[in-house]
């Protein structure tokens, strides 16, 4: 599924995260950082990157996070969802059964689900092993970003 974020949508990551992003054509830089916790991560948004020689398209959307000890990054983003509420963004990567998911908290913090299968977001959650609990709950939300994908 080819996604690409436009200007409303990273207006909407403002929003929730509560920071403006240093943007251009192509690329938001969000600089988060928690006094409190002492954290500071930097979250890239890649509207729009180039993927010539591979089968699967021309572009597709990048999510980075930069933070002290870690890098993350999803690859070919296909939807995100946020909460001013909870203060976070999830920004997923869905291809047929799995989803990968990229949690941005507006405190600084950041989680990755990679692999998740897609038949565990709409599960009764009292039945899965407690390892899989926080995963599925989390893409969970992000279920109705795709409609009958599933």
């Amino acid at each position: 599924m080819s996604f690409s974020f436009s200007d409303a949508d990273i207006e909407r990551i403002e929003e929730v995260l509560g920071v403006k992003a240093k943007k251009d054509e192509t690329l938001a830089r969000f600089e988060l950082a928690d006094k409190k916790s002492g954290r500071r991560i930097t979250l890239e948004i890649h509207r729009i990157v180039k993927t010539q020689g591979l089968s699967s398209g021309e572009s597709t959307s990048l999510v980075s996070v930069y933070a002290a000890s870690s890098f993350l990054q999803l690859q070919g983003c296909t939807g995100f969802w946020g909460s001013k509420d909870l203060g976070e963004v999830i920004f997923v990567a869905r291809s047929g059964e799995t989803a990968n998911g990229l949690v941005v908290e507006r405190e600084a913090g950041c989680s990755i689900y990679a692999n998740v299968d897609t038949n565990l977001l709409s599960t009764d959650f009292t039945l899965l092993a407690p390892e899989l609990i926080m995963s599925s709950l989390a893409l969970s939300i992000t279920e109705d970003l795709f409609g009958d994908l599933g």
